[in-house]
């Protein structure tokens, strides 16, 4: 966090003039808002008003500066697919030939940032793309509504948030129809845990129906964990909204009783001794302190790795594993919509349970796209937080610098309601805790949405449609004003996401042991990267990042509005990727296309169900697809907000709600979790 906490009033000052490179500070000092250049207190004083109407701080905001005007170029060419035995085969020379890794290295575009080396030269690296909101727009604890029932209170979530576009037919539960049934002894947190866990069980014969979606499940610690939750409702002191509510979290999470593998055959479970004797993630923590029912880990694409790289100008060997969410190790959960196709990856499992009714929400992570990617094809909602929002205390993050934790959800309120948990910071956090409501939206503020149409329009022509008139409607009866915006070097800057995350994890997992091909082709990249090269790539993130903060100067509280990705969905084209894995790169090309800059510069983003399109091998493949089109793949339309705009994205994810809500419609395997929960009680079982 190199960057001085940032007062826009004094941007032009010459500290932070182009030609002044200002000496790299402490984390006290920025802490502290300590100016070393200047030998004095800095301000922190923000300007962005127009969506908030109160003032923000930033610590480490970018100096806002316009990056140079170069046009979006997109020369990529297609290249091969390797999958079944030949990219085993790939991986093992790859492993152990270094001359052919270093020229694989070379070919997979990673040296291509020296081309940009002298537009470069006047930018410090940022390695780390943190932004602190030092002032919270907080609201009093008693905004959290209470009211009596049958003696005792019943929480209310966000109202601002409620679904009225989505038809019956298509609403999910969510987690306040959950707590309001508990309240009122329509059910019990235990009867809708014995429901769900025949259904996610590895270990019955045959295993559950949705147990692909599942690595391990402890029935002893969540049948212990829904009965204290039913005594409490009975008791008439339930511990606030989320009690009894189910869900799960990504292999990426540790648990208490739990074996941590990241979708590994591989044990990378914490020590005890060295997190104070409980293992469990600060996210855990606060779930489970909340009285919610964890219902053990879900899957996961190994190691959470889904990169795609490759030289833009020319056709050469490109090197990549996946975003398609598949796991040779323990299986693959296939698409809720259209079992052809993959769920995405790599919270492919968070995507999955909850977009088949199983769970209103769930955990998962995302650095190239892991949330948003899965969230998309799965037809639900992912918030991809600011970058260290949502901490990884006490375990590593895998990806330190690109990586973030977040929430997948069935909708909009149980979105809102699990970030607001997650988002309570450890002691060892610099951010402040998430308002326990939604931060107010002034009316009076003009809306922005940034639309960078060269890369918009990458996608393909039926997603293009869907997004594009969702904006429109936006423009038209929500009082949004559409900006055309330019964001330079958009495929040098993938190409630096890559080389930074692939390094990041190299440096995390050393050892190759047990790995499924493409991953370890995947780490041998990372390891490969010279230092000069890395650091160009964190120049690169500067100049992005500075470019960004121009744009929210310009166009106060702005949304970049993309598609998710460029492509509906991921077909299986051969079984045999699903037994030994796949490297598609053009694929991941088109998943990634949108997704990277987030990550990379530290952004928040959305993504929101927008609609279907009708799939490979049908009548009309890739055209708008109707209500009863069969297989029919979700796409999503994704908002990217500026450091610490949650809140506003979430806002923006509703009036897009009311926009396409009508669209929306459950996966033919949809689960009725309620019905099954009362048959249960019915029962006596």
């Amino acid at each position: 966090m190199a960057e001085r906490a940032f007062d826009r009033s004094a941007a032009e000052s010459p500290l932070s003039t182009p030609q002044e490179s200002p000496r790299r500070r402490s984390t006290f000092d920025l802490l502290h808002g300590r100016d070393e250049a200047r030998g004095r207190r800095t301000t922190m004083d923000g300007d962005r008003a127009a969506m908030d109407g109160k003032m923000r701080k930033f610590l480490a905001y970018p100096e806002p500066r316009k990056g140079p005007d170069v046009a979006y170029r997109n020369e990529r060419k297609q290249n091969p697919t390797m999958s079944g035995l030949v990219l085993v085969l790939a991986a093992f020379v790859f492993e152990y030939v270094g001359m052919i890794r270093h020229l694989i290295w070379k070919n997979a575009g990673f040296a291509s940032l020296r081309k940009i080396r002298k537009e470069l030269e006047d930018y410090e690296p940022r390695v780390d793309p943190t932004v602190v909101p030092t002032s919270e727009i907080l609201e009093d604890d008693d905004a959290l509504q209470t009211q009596e029932a049958n003696g005792q209170k019943v929480y209310t979530a966000e109202p601002q948030l409620a679904s009225t576009a989505v038809p019956s037919r298509a609403r999910y539960y969510t987690v306040q129809d959950y707590h309001d049934m508990y309240v009122s002894g329509e059910l019990t947190p235990t009867a809708v845990a014995k429901a769900i866990l025949p259904l996610i069980r590895r270990d019955t014969t045959p295993p559950g129906e949705h147990s692909a979606a599942w690595f391990e499940t402890r029935v002893d610690l969540v049948l212990a964990a829904a009965e204290a939750s039913t005594l409490r409702y009975k008791q008439g002191c339930p511990r606030g909204l989320m009690d009894g509510i189910p869900t799960a979290v990504k292999d990426e999470y540790d648990i208490d009783g739990y074996k941590t593998c990241l979708g590994s055959l591989n044990d990378y479970t914490s020590d005890p001794a060295s997190s104070g004797g409980s293992i469990a993630s600060w996210c855990v923590r606060k779930l489970e302190e909340a009285g919610a029912v964890v219902l053990g880990k879900l899957s996961m694409h190994e190691f959470g790795l889904g990169m795609y790289t490759q030289y833009p100008h020319k056709q050469v060997l490109t090197v990549s594993v996946d975003t398609s969410g598949s796991n040779p190790n323990y299986g693959t959960p296939l698409n809720p919509y259209n079992p052809k196709y993959y769920t995405g990856g790599s919270s492919s499992g968070t995507a999955y349970a909850v977009s088949v009714g199983l769970l209103p929400f769930a955990l998962g992570s995302d650095g190239g796209g892991s949330i948003r990617i899965p969230s998309s094809f799965c037809s639900v909602y992912g918030l991809k937080p600011t970058h260290s929002r949502i901490s990884h205390h006490p375990g590593p993050n895998h990806s330190n610098t690109c990586a973030v934790n977040g929430p997948i959800a069935a909708d909009l309120q149980s979105l809102s309601a699990l970030y607001r948990i997650i988002g309570c910071p450890p002691p060892t956090s610099p951010f402040l805790p998430v308002s326990p409501r939604l931060a107010p939206c002034s009316p009076n503020g003009t809306k922005y949405l940034g639309v960078p149409e060269a890369w918009f329009s990458q996608a393909t022509p039926a997603i293009q449609r869907l997004c594009r008139s969702a904006i429109s409607t936006l423009a038209d009866k929500h009082n949004y004003t559409v900006v055309p915006i330019q964001i330079p070097y958009l495929v040098e800057g993938q190409i630096a996401h890559a080389v930074t995350i692939l390094t990041d994890a190299a440096t995390l997992l050393p050892d190759t042991s047990n790995l499924t091909a493409p991953n370890k082709i995947l780490l041998g990249l990372g390891r490969e990267t010279p230092a000069t090269d890395y650091l160009l790539a964190q120049k690169l993130r500067r100049l992005l990042m500075q470019h960004l903060s121009w744009l929210w100067k310009e166009y106060p509280g702005m949304i970049v509005v993309t598609p998710t990705t460029s492509c509906a969905g991921w077909p299986i084209r051969d079984q045999k990727e699903l037994k030994y894995g796949i490297s598609d790169g053009d694929q991941t090309l088109k998943t990634m296309n949108f997704i990277w800059l987030a990550n990379f510069t530290g952004l928040p983003a959305i993504n929101v169900p927008a609609g279907f399109v009708v799939p490979e091998g049908a009548k009309n493949e890739g055209e708008i697809a109707d209500e009863n089109t069969e297989g029919k793949i979700p796409i999503g339309l994704m908002g990217t907000g500026e450091w610490g705009s949650e809140d506003f994205l979430m806002r923006w994810g509703l009036d897009v709600e009311n926009v396409v809500g009508d669209r929306r419609s459950k996966p033919p395997v949809w689960v009725d979790v309620v019905a099954k929960a009362k048959q249960v009680m019915q029962s006596g079982v």
